[in-house]
């Protein structure tokens, strides 16, 4: 894939998904989810619960593990549920898996590990990306794999659109996939940015949440405090640049997401600006 966001954005639209069909995808979720569906009308609907889905069968599941805004890991044995929910009814299951290497306080499996998925990669993608593993969003390299029949409509479809992959970027790729060190490398750096980051939004009053993996802190003032645009516009103050938590669903409305993804420098700046909060 030309990036993973490029797949994510017209899945839907290459394997035939219309007017009429359901798409399903988590209660706090990355937008592109429903930006895909709503690019070929489809129905849609945000929750974590399947029994909130009745008897409807919706075309695709997305689950997205780690989270994108929370960092939340779902365990290996919720995964199998799902799959199994999912095979029970025909329903195509995608993972979004991109942060999968980003994990800090728990262990995340993949859809396609045989505790997960028995071996069987049936009905099952998994969507994988080097923008964070390695570092690499400029070069748009991130690839899906998981079930023959889905893979080979979705290949027949987008060399039809012009939607492959340069050679030098499959390179690239490649490269980095057989490389281990380098993404250990960037992990470390990650992990200690977010050391600091988190303990200065803790002594600032901040409550985070979740947030066992990924490169976000999902943090929150408590229910009872201002809402996301308000900690938006009182970070904005102090130079310090967070998504309201609103942009991923309604229940984010007390919440924002703080990336750091920054460099060592802007990560010490915006701690010391944090404790004038404190």
């Amino acid at each position: 894939m030309i990036g993973s966001k490029e797949l994510i954005g017209s899945l839907p639209l290459h394997l035939g998904v219309g007017p009429g069909d359901l798409v399903v995808y988590p209660e706090l979720a990355y937008p592109t989810y429903e930006v895909s569906a709503a690019l070929v009308g489809a129905r849609t609907l945000a929750t974590d619960a399947l029994t909130a889905l009745g008897p409807e069968t919706p075309r695709i599941l997305w689950i997205n593990s780690p989270s994108n805004p929370t960092g939340r890991v779902l365990p290996k044995e919720h995964l199998k549920k799902v799959v199994d929910w999912c095979r029970e009814r025909g329903v195509l299951l995608v993972s979004d898996e991109c942060y999968l290497e980003c994990t800090w306080e728990a262990e995340a499996v993949s859809v396609l590990h045989p505790d997960v998925c028995g071996g069987s990669h049936e009905g099952i993608l998994a969507v994988h990306s080097l923008s964070k593993r390695s570092n690499l969003a400029g070069y748009r390299c991130a690839f899906v794999a998981g079930d023959r029949e889905v893979v080979a409509e979705l290949l027949a479809v987008r060399k039809n659109l012009g939607l492959q992959m340069p050679g030098p970027q499959q390179r690239v790729l490649a490269a980095a996939i057989a490389d281990d060190a380098h993404s250990r490398e960037q992990h470390a750096r990650y992990a200690a940015r977010r050391a600091t980051l988190r303990a200065a939004l803790e002594r600032a009053g901040f409550t985070i949440d979740h947030s066992e993996a990924s490169l976000y802190l999902w943090a929150t003032r408590g229910p009872e405090g201002p809402d996301c645009w308000a900690t938006v516009a009182q970070l904005a103050d102090l130079g310090i640049l967070v998504a309201p938590g609103e942009f991923y669903g309604a229940a984010g409305s007390r919440h924002v997401r703080v990336a750091f993804t920054a460099t060592d420098e802007r990560i010490a700046a915006a701690a010391d600006r944090l404790a004038s909060l404190a």
